[in-house]
């Protein structure tokens, strides 16, 4: 079908009602995994002179690119992070950026480029019993969700523990469905080429410190994109909290049961902390922390009919939260300079997509129906039936609906928008 001429726009609001509850929620409950070990070198203190072009000239530059126009605010002093980037959703405009192909260790963010590549294999319906070797060569420290040997999880219990809880445990069970961890990363890099994400080298499909593993802003921001085309990535990075399969276990008289636990996002501009707020209109998508990463992030938020995704790699400041402050700061900025910034790169489109080919990811669906399951709260779901969703998101949040594009994903000029994400509607 012809590429449409403007994506639909968007209202992504986040209620006074859904921060309020949120703020009730106890720091404890909302701890993120702690950094894991790390079994290779620090990266170098400054960037390389000069970087990849990809995307334009000037992003291939040490130092802060922007180029402000009348009116435009300056950008905010207070961002510390070794890399960042801003980009405009929709036509791929990099609004700025600092050292946005220096190439960094991502941490989780890498989690994106393997659900990206992944997610499209199965239904999510499809089960899949652990075994023993699925859950061999986790790193020491690894973020858990509490994948069990010998249970059964379906792969959508398993997406929620990948991008809830960053669960590493979830991602090499995933791995093993898809051949074993070597077959993965193999898939993961072939992706990331076609993608034009040529900074990026995974060596695990968790984003645990290893030699060689790197990636930067700019893939880290293509892998979003990417991903934010299929339905099942939106709704599984916009889900707040849900519930997982437990352990199963028998009592005295030997009856088994098997109780579900309460998992929550680690992403905090999603769910909120003690010290930080959700970012109104934020809808995903991925954090991470490791020791030679620090903490890294990608969002992505709306305002306004306008669509913005953030990287930010590594801050320097050594405050709690800080990445998702400093991203909070970034997309702050970024809203307010709509229209008063001239770009200064793109965000370049895939390989197949630039050859006139769309890809058949560019439907925005992904393996299964993309229908939420029994216990899954996301951004833009109704509040739960047994009226517990009054600490949540979706306690200031109507029904929503989630609206796709229909026919192709692609622009004209080779840029490529974000399909809707979530509609918002509050309550009357």
């Amino acid at each position: 079908m012809p590429a449409p001429k403007k994506a639909l726009r968007r209202s992504l609001t986040v209620t006074s009602a859904a921060l309020t509850a949120l703020a009730l929620l106890s720091p404890t409950a909302l701890a993120a995994p702690g950094p894991s070990a790390s079994p290779s070198a620090s990266p170098s203190a400054t960037p390389p002179a000069s970087m990849s072009t990809v995307g334009g000239a000037r992003l291939g530059k040490p130092g802060t690119q922007v180029e402000l126009a009348g009116g435009a605010p300056v950008l905010p002093k207070d961002v510390t992070a070794r890399s960042w980037i801003v980009a405009d959703a929709e036509s791929g405009d990099v609004l700025a950026a600092h050292n946005a192909h220096w190439r960094l260790a991502p941490a989780s963010t890498l989690k994106m480029l393997f659900a990206d590549t992944l997610l499209p294999k199965w239904p999510k319906t499809t089960k899949h019993k652990v075994e023993v070797s699925d859950l061999a060569g986790i790193g020491a420290g690894s973020s858990l969700v509490g994948v069990k040997e010998e249970e059964t999880y379906t792969v959508h219990d398993l997406w929620l523990g990948v991008f809830l809880r960053s669960g590493n445990d979830a991602v090499h069970v995933l791995s093993a469905m898809n051949g074993g961890v070597e077959q993965t990363v193999a898939d993961m890099n072939a992706h990331a080429e076609e993608l034009q994400a040529l900074d990026t080298h995974a060596v695990s499909p968790d984003g645990y410190d290893m030699p060689g593993q790197v990636s930067s802003a700019y893939d880290l921001t293509l892998f979003a994109r990417s991903g934010l085309q299929k339905k099942d990535f939106r709704e599984y990075a916009s889900t707040v909290r849900a519930k997982f399969p437990g352990e199963t276990k028998k009592d005295k008289k030997g009856k088994t049961t098997r109780k579900p636990f309460e998992i929550q996002n680690t992403n905090r501009l999603l769910a909120g902390d003690y010290d930080v707020d959700v970012y109104p209109g934020i809808a995903g998508v991925k954090n991470g922390n490791t020791t030679n990463a620090g903490a890294t992030f990608t969002g992505v938020a709306e305002r306004d009919g306008r669509v913005l995704l953030v990287t930010v790699m590594n801050p320097a400041k050594d405050e709690h939260n800080e990445v998702y402050k400093e991203t909070a700061r970034l997309f702050d900025w970024g809203f307010k300079s709509a229209g008063k910034v001239r770009p200064v790169g793109q965000l370049v489109a895939p390989r197949s997509a630039a050859q006139g080919s769309p890809s058949a990811e560019a439907s925005g669906e992904a393996g299964g129906t993309g229908k939420g399951a029994g216990g899954t709260k996301p951004v833009a779901g109704a509040p739960a039936a047994d009226g517990s969703g009054g600490v949540g998101v979706a306690a200031g949040i109507a029904a929503g609906a989630l609206v796709l594009l229909a026919g192709g994903a692609f622009l004209i000029n080779r840029k490529w928008p974000l399909p809707d994400l979530v509609r918002r509607r509050t309550r009357p």
